[in-house]
């Protein structure tokens, strides 16, 4: 017998990347959104696992490449997003693929 990973309706925080394609790369500007459910609670964010000085807000521009997450009280710690800063990536749309699906490939510099 299989059990979830969260109980039914838990609450979690999320990051969320915009643009959507990863990896996410510095010269792309990326904006970062923390979003929680179920609660108004203030933003702690974290570069590289040490708080960072983006306290309260819910949506930042990147500007420096690293580690990022975001934690909001009683939601727990986001998913990591790292922020790269090379001059050359393939990136990918962030789907699940399968054997056979189609995909769009971009070579960004």
């Amino acid at each position: 017998r299989c059990c979830p990973l969260s109980p039914t309706g838990a609450q979690t925080t999320q990051l969320l990347v915009q643009p959507r394609w990863t990896p996410a790369v510095l010269w792309d500007r990326v904006t970062l959104t923390c979003q929680a459910s179920r609660t108004a609670a203030a933003t702690t964010w974290y570069k590289d696992g040490q708080r960072w000085g983006q306290e309260g807000r819910d949506t930042i521009t990147i500007r420096e490449s690293g580690t990022y997450t975001c934690d909001r009280p009683g939601t727990g710690l986001s998913n990591p997003v790292r922020l790269l800063n090379e001059r050359l990536v393939l990136k990918v749309p962030p789907l699940t693929l399968l054997e056979g699906d189609t995909v769009t490939l971009r070579c960004r510099g």
